[in-house]
């Protein structure tokens, strides 16, 4: 990496410098005239620009399958693999304090994260380094990406939508966050920790703006237009030089709608992709990565980056991939903001498993100050219509959300066929799915915790938080542990997963969210109270019994039929890699297209390796699928599968290129058989 400070390191260190007095955790709050986003809330006094920690970095490939597996998101059944633009990564940070108190934080590109993959990789770190990473300081979360290979969750409610269990994808994810995990252990040093805010401007539309004008007035204020564009930065430095942050926003990586087929990281995946490689990394080598940029969830649920509220709106238009990278750069520019005083300390997370299905809740936390109750999981017709404004769901089965009228004849069905003790809990929902009440559909059970780093708090759960409930939870513990609400982030998609959480008067609209909130109008008012427990425990250093979980559900989820193993052909006189076409000359700034006789892709994934690559006539690499500029798909028609490259060659030199495309065919005896295919292509001006 260049010792040229760059933009980002020069930033850092104003900022760095411009913390060391101290500045009020309200500092460059969006909305004039609004309250401080952490005003109300402890006192910067005693706090500090920088807290040293011991820090570990690291990042490992996760790509799944890209050929023929379901994608998680929209639910959407035909929505299978068929290439991919950007490939999955893991990236994993690793803090921990003097008395050895250690957490670690992963974020993986991918669409949901689940209690299966966290128990997996749990039990392979135990054998790797014993009780150090365990249950309680073990976070990862998932990214959201909607177009990315699913089939990993071990309940039958998610994969029923990827029409079966994949165990070549789940191994790949695993695979990839113990890697990233070891590579962060690895990299474990001195450090220097710092926190900024900054605002993603115009990143982001609240896409159920009839539920979020239900919320109260003082809320609403704090919100304009219902999206908070606060972001928020835990940076990383060496030295004086940056070298990785992780970075909280929320918004819905749903730039690529339902019909979209080629795996891509979207817009977090690209703002990941592209700060790494500003900052010197080759994707291609992630061992000896310089910098590592995690783009973290916070509370996204009711954002959408399609601005015209409907499916491939989003700033570029039709053009997903274009509005991806536009959104990704948005949020990129945001991670340079003002410094936030921390109050500094070392490191110390808590967590408690709890059954979201039975909470009964103490009045203090609902808005009308009367106890209410969760109960077993019901998804509404809401859930079936799916965000009207991203996609997904089928609309020939004609359910809608509230702001369409809702459904009239499932609400029809409610009143005949549903008991008054689950109309009690599920208020206003068009009860659809009652998924809760058949084990295995759905997971019930959740971890809660509440993480801290340097004073840095951070509050996780596997559920889907909007706009609201993110900021609830974040403020009932920022008042409980006396500390200013800028430095307390809310990180959903963590370690599980378990659909929405709505307030309670968003839940009234039953738009889509409302209708996923399947464990009743109060759920979040029991999350609170969750989170008021563990609070309390932290604060006054009481021991917290932290339950344990439901039970390990993978492999008891049949295998989908589509991941099966099939034997590799070619065509009668081609061997797998031959050159089916080429455009021979390309003008600079087209793109160069490479068709091959291939085998099943997902035969060798071809982790830290690649399919593809793009050969200058020195023998040099300039070009793979680990880059932005490269698209692979995949097609299989019968036996025999086709591969197809498109590289966009815009700022290379005029000259002769190779593309070459590799894989491994599946012979009869069971055993993998490499090849290589190489197309050769003139670039001219």
């Amino acid at each position: 990496m260049s010792l040229t400070p760059n933009r980002r390191q020069f930033l850092t260190a104003a900022a760095v410098a411009a913390s060391a007095t101290a500045l009020p955790a309200g500092l460059g709050t969006w909305k004039a005239g609004a309250q401080p986003s952490g005003s109300s809330q402890g006192s910067a006094a005693g706090s500090v620009a920088n807290v040293t920690l011991n820090v570990g970095r690291g990042m490992a490939d996760m790509t799944g399958e890209p050929l023929g597996a379901g994608e998680n998101g929209y639910a959407v059944l035909k929505q299978n693999t068929t290439g991919l633009r950007l490939r999955q990564f893991a990236r994993a940070f690793i803090f921990g304090d003097d008395a050895d108190n250690r957490v670690v934080h992963v974020t993986a590109d991918m669409g949901l994260m689940f209690q299966s993959i966290h128990l997996e990789v749990l039990k392979r770190l135990k054998a790797i380094f014993g009780d150090l990473y365990n249950e309680s300081n073990v976070l990862i979360g998932a990214s959201h990406t909607h177009v990315a290979p699913g089939g990993t969750s071990g309940h039958l409610m998610v994969d029923l939508t990827t029409l079966g269990f994949r165990p070549v994808t789940f191994e790949a994810v695993v695979t990839g966050v113990v890697k990233a995990i070891e590579r962060a252990h690895a990299d474990y040093v001195p450090s220097n920790v710092h926190l900024t805010k900054g605002i993603a401007q115009d990143c982001g539309v609240n896409r159920s703006h009839e539920a979020f004008e239900l919320n109260p007035e003082e809320e609403k204020a704090l919100f304009p237009g219902g999206v908070n564009p606060e972001s928020t930065t835990l940076h990383i430095t060496r030295g004086g030089t940056e070298v990785g942050f992780i970075n909280w926003y929320g918004i819905h990586p749903t730039t690529f709608g339902a019909e979209h087929t080629i795996i891509d990281g979207d817009n977090k995946g690209y703002a990941a992709w592209k700060t790494e490689v500003d900052n010197g990394v080759n994707h291609r080598e992630p061992a000896g990565a310089p910098f590592v940029a995690a783009f973290a969830m916070s509370a996204p649920g009711d954002i959408s980056p399609n601005m015209g509220l409907v499916p491939k709106s989003g700033p570029a238009g039709e053009d997903e991939a274009e509005s991806a990278r536009i959104l990704g750069k948005r949020q990129m520019d945001a991670t340079n903001g003002e410094a936030v005083a921390l109050p500094g300390g070392g490191v110390e997370t808590l967590h408690k498993w709890v059954d979201l299905s039975n909470v009964q809740i103490d009045g203090q936390f609902t808005p009308d100050g009367q106890e209410h109750r969760t109960g077993p999981a019901i998804l509404g017709a809401a859930f079936a219509a799916s965000s009207q404004e991203d996609g997904g769901g089928e609309p020939a089965l004609g359910f809608n959300e509230g702001q369409r009228g809702g459904t009239p004849w499932v609400q029809q069905m409610n009143k005949v066929l549903v008991p008054d003790s689950a109309r009690e809990i599920q208020g206003e929902k068009e009860m659809l799915l009652p998924v809760g009440y058949i084990d295995g559909l759905l997971q019930q059970t959740h971890m809660f915790s509440i993480t801290r780093i340097g004073g840095f708090t951070l509050v996780t759960n596997g559920l889907e938080p909007t706009t609201v409930s993110g900021y609830r939870m974040r403020r009932h513990v920022a008042e409980v542990l006396g500390v200013p609400l800028d430095t307390v982030i809310c990180q959903g998609y963590t370690n599980s997963y378990g659909h929405y959480v709505t307030t309670p008067e968003e839940y009234a609209q039953q738009d889509y969210e409302g209708g996923a909130t399947a464990f009743g109008k109060y759920t979040l008012c029991a999350m609170i109270s969750i989170y008021d427990e563990i609070a309390h425990a932290i604060k006054d250093g009481i021991k917290l019994d932290s339950g344990a979980a439901a039970g390990d559900l993978t492999g008891k989820i049949p295998p989908s039929p589509s991941g099966a193993r099939v034997i590799d052909s070619a065509p009668i006189g081609k061997q797998f890699g031959d050159v089916i076409e080429v455009t021979d000359t390309v003008t600079i700034g087209s793109a160069a297209i490479a068709s091959f006789v291939s085998a099943n892709p997902n035969n060798d994934l071809r982790l830290e390796d690649g399919y593809m690559l793009v050969k200058n006539s020195a023998g040099e690499v300039v070009s793979s699928d680990y880059d932005q500029g490269t698209v692979v798909e995949f097609a299989k028609d019968g036996v025999y599968t086709t591969s197809k490259v498109t590289w966009d060659t815009t700022g290379f030199a005029p000259g002769t290129y190779e593309i070459l495309m590799r894989g491994s065919s599946l012979k009869i005896d069971g055993q993998l058989q490499p090849y290589e295919g190489k197309a050769t292509v003139n670039l001219v001006r």
